[in-house]
């Protein structure tokens, strides 16, 4: 692996694809992948789900990442010479600090059946990559786990739970992918205190050690660019660890892509990054305002003391606003209970404009 990575988690690319999306650099058509690789990407993220169907068989959407269609896009990767992250989310859907969902297949266990099952799972799982040729470069144990994960037994503050669960993920990729580097992935890169207290928390209850610290950095919900910068800084001469910004992003328009979507308005969430949640962000919500939240992002990883800031994965660049891909769709929303509309709610921070045209974000990443 690289070690400066300018990354990008592609994880609903082919479902984009097939919905009918299509991607242009300098008004020629070409292949998302090989657009973003030609332009500086040297990584491509993809998460992982157990199972993302309901019992009946139908797709819970955004992108439906079981393990064919993850080994679908790590291999295009891999074609382009480009390395692949695996994002370990230990569930049927999405994870993040509000959500931690055990699989359905887990949903009865006591913890010490979960700790088996995180184990069994990692490793049957890294067992099929490594019989593929496709053995990641970096592996994510959870995702976003500021709260923990499979709640609500590992519901923070339980970390006698938490950590026994992600060290049982750990141990399996020590022992099928020996060499591959392990990384723990917190939400809030903004939240100092946040950081010390899980990861003094889990080494306290005998987490098992790893190498990198992924955060998420989105401006619009974390905070400012400075905040990132102070915790970066101390989180390396506090724990010595090499550290990935693993998902970000930045908006370059507020025009409204409901005409794309093709969906009424009682059934779209509309955008994340839109006026009400981009009032204290000092970045323009423009083309040129996302090419500077990249130069300022990358300056600040660069400037990390003792070259602790390995680079930043960008969340989701190619996720265009077409009619059949949705954040969730309607067997998504009942898994989860969820009572937030569907539809596309990142298209305005892509690095593509709605039409699939790069934009200038991308000669950024590739030159800066």
């Amino acid at each position: 692996m690289t070690n400066w990575i300018k990354g990008m988690d592609l994880s609903t690319l082919p479902e984009v694809e097939a919905c009918g999306g299509k991607f242009f650099s300098g008004g020629k058509q070409g292949d998302a992948m090989k657009i973003l690789k030609d332009h500086g990407m040297n990584l491509v993220r993809l998460r992982l789900w157990n199972d993302p169907y309901s019992e009946t068989g139908v797709p819970y959407g955004a992108g439906t990442d079981d393990l064919p269609r993850v080994m679908e896009i790590a291999r295009r990767a891999k074609n382009m010479d480009v390395d692949w992250m695996l994002d370990l989310q230990y569930s049927d859907f999405w994870t993040d600090p509000g959500k931690q969902i055990p699989p359905k297949a887990w949903a009865d266990m006591t913890p010490s059946q979960l700790e088996q099952a995180v184990y069994d799972y990692t490793k049957a799982v890294l067992i099929v990559l490594r019989e593929s040729r496709l053995t990641p470069a970096l592996v994510s144990v959870g995702n976003e786990l500021s709260c923990g994960l499979l709640w609500p037994s590992g519901q923070y503050p339980q970390f006698h739970h938490i950590a026994r669960y992600l060290s049982a993920g750990i141990r399996a990729v020590r022992e099928i992918a020996p060499g591959v580097p392990v990384m723990i992935h917190l939400d809030n890169g903004c939240r100092n205190e946040l950081f010390h207290d899980w990861l003094d928390q889990y080494f306290a209850n005998g987490g098992a050690d790893f190498e990198y610290i992924g955060m998420s950095y989105y401006p619009f919900w974390h905070g400012q660019m400075e905040q990132l910068k102070k915790n970066l800084n101390d989180l390396a001469s506090s724990y010595g660890k090499d550290m990935i910004v693993t998902e970000t992003a930045s908006g370059f328009s507020l025009q409204d892509y409901q005409e794309y979507e093709k969906l009424p308005a009682d059934k779209r969430v509309g955008p994340a990054a839109n006026p009400d949640t981009l009032k204290d962000v000092p970045y323009e919500v423009t083309p040129e305002g996302q090419c500077q939240f990249i130069r300022d992002l990358t300056d600040v990883l660069r400037q990390v003391p003792g070259g602790h800031g390995k680079g930043y994965v960008y969340w989701e660049p190619a996720w265009l606003p077409v009619p059949g891909s949705q954040w969730a769709d309607e067997a998504g929303l009942a898994y989860m209970k969820e009572t937030k509309k569907g539809g596309n709610e990142w298209a305005n921070q892509c690095l593509f404009d709605y039409d699939g045209h790069a934009l200038p974000a991308l000669k950024v990443i590739r030159d800066y």
